[in-house]
């Protein structure tokens, strides 16, 4: 990987939750995450998470790019930004339900007003 400010990364195995590297250990925050600036220090922790992967805590680890912006590390890529940020396809699950969670990601506009069906696509779902 480039040099630069990098972030290592996993899964849990038991969940499927994104995990970021801390000091020898995980957290669920990215806003918690060990940012290393060198390519050794990043190696080390890259390598050393291999005991984790042995242990069958973690799936795939590697480290990816962050750049800080207002004091907080945000990812370079939009897959990290999605990853950190929780599932992508309800706002009311994951780290965006609780926007305090995931301080990288830009906040969400407000949902489009419903709009009632006409005609053919109209149809009846009470039961």
């Amino acid at each position: 990987m480039a040099k630069g400010l990098q972030i290592l990364t996993a899964n849990r195995l038991s969940d499927g939750a994104v995990l970021y590297w801390r000091a020898g250990d995980w957290t669920s925050a990215l806003a918690e995450a060990e940012i290393f600036e060198s390519g050794d220090a990043a190696k080390a922790a890259r390598e050393a998470a291999d005991r984790w992967v042995a242990d069958r805590v973690v799936v795939t680890p590697y480290l990816f790019a962050v750049r800080i912006e207002d004091g907080v590390a945000v990812p370079v890529k939009e897959r990290e930004i999605i990853r950190a940020s929780g599932p992508s396809v309800r706002r009311d699950l994951g780290k965006q339900a609780a926007p305090e969670s995931a301080p990288h990601f830009p906040a969400h506009p407000p949902s489009p007003p419903a709009v009632e069906a006409e005609g053919s696509e109209a149809f009846d779902v009470s039961l």
